[in-house]
């Protein structure tokens, strides 16, 4: 049995993906600083970037790695 995710994470993963289709790849690592870089999940506290939503940005980065490595079929 898979993982079911939220639908809010699929939809904001497949709309950044759909956005901007050739910063995502298959690495889990570099999707999570697309996320962090392309949405508004991370404040700046005295001039450092703090994440607020850490679970949330790993789950949408790890469906949109899942995402990428089905549509490319890695």
């Amino acid at each position: 049995m898979g993982n079911i995710r939220q639908t809010y994470i699929k939809r904001v993963a497949v709309d950044l993906i759909r956005h901007y289709p050739n910063e995502f790849t298959g690495d889990f690592a570099q999707n999570k600083k697309r996320v962090l870089e392309l949405t508004d999940l991370q404040v700046m506290v005295e001039g450092q970037p703090r994440v607020v939503y850490k679970k949330l940005v790993n789950r949408i980065a790890g469906y949109a790695t899942r995402y990428m490595k089905r549509k490319r079929g890695v």
